[in-house]
């Protein structure tokens, strides 16, 4: 039978003893898993330290991977990507609509590498009552213009994207295609 011993007095005594036989003190008793009780000499005592410090330190690291990716995940401001297409989805619920009476924008796309594409349908004209050069120097100043000024396109600027407007005659026959790179814009 194993023995525990005080505390107090050093006295060996029964594992089924609450109170030292020889001084009368309660004896320090401790419940292991498959033993009786028993009191722990200073090494169990190590053991049972370091046990603790360990699944404190994996408690600590799996709170910390835990916070970490709860982070990530819900308070991690959107990647522009997602803003373009929030913004091509908003823009595509009151399309088409007309800009004037030649121009009607169906719908705009969120496009890899950072394009943003309008696609515009010239209402009134065939691809062959257009020409190409003509529309470049009239609409593209005007374009640049537009995209380097305008406010409401900053967020654009500063996230260098490449602005698309894709023109298109009244059958839905390519016309002419203007690219306002950030080079053209900074």
């Amino acid at each position: 039978m194993d023995k525990v011993k005080c505390t107090h007095c050093e006295e060996y005594n029964n594992t089924n003893a609450k109170y030292c036989f020889r001084c009368g003190y309660e004896l320090p008793k401790m419940k292991l898993e498959g033993v009786g009780t028993t009191t722990l000499n200073s090494s169990d005592k190590w053991k049972l330290n370091n046990k603790n410090i360990f699944g404190s330190v994996v408690g600590i690291i799996a709170f910390g991977l835990a916070y970490f990716f709860v982070q990530q995940v819900f308070f991690n401001p959107p990647s522009f990507d997602k803003i373009m297409m929030n913004a091509a989805s908003e823009l595509n619920e009151s399309c088409p609509i007309m800009v004037d009476q030649y121009t009607r924008l169906d719908n705009a796309v969120a496009l890899p590498e950072n394009i943003f594409q309008y696609n515009y349908t010239l209402v009134d004209m065939t691809k062959a009552e257009v020409n190409p050069d003509t529309v470049r120097k009239y609409f593209e100043p005007g374009i640049i213009n537009n995209v380097k000024s305008n406010p409401d396109l900053k967020i654009y600027r500063d996230n260098k994207t490449t602005m698309v407007y894709n023109y298109r005659d009244k059958n839905g026959e390519f016309v002419v295609k203007f690219s306002v790179t950030p080079e053209l814009y900074e």
